[in-house]
């Protein structure tokens, strides 16, 4: 059994969720709206305990070897590899 809903978005809200629909290939602006509800509710997250300790460790490495400083500085570094 489906149920029907109604939502009010703002103007600016409804304009980006259409053209995020478009864009990504949703058939309406429902389709998308009810996979980002199947996403938030449903799926795993992708990233494991331990996957997140390591990226904590490499963390705190990279700030006392200074191996990064600002946003594009780090981006220049992985740019060029």
């Amino acid at each position: 059994m489906n149920t029907q809903i109604n939502v009010r978005l703002t103007e600016k809200v409804l304009v980006s969720a259409q053209s995020y629909a478009e864009e990504h290939g949703f058939s309406s602006i429902q389709e998308f709206i009810k996979e980002a509800i199947r996403e938030k509710l449903f799926e795993k997250i992708e990233i494991s305990k331990e996957e997140l300790a390591l990226v904590r460790k490499l963390v705190e490495v990279s700030e006392k070897k200074n191996l990064y400083g600002t946003e594009e500085q780090l981006f220049k570094k992985l740019k060029r590899r």
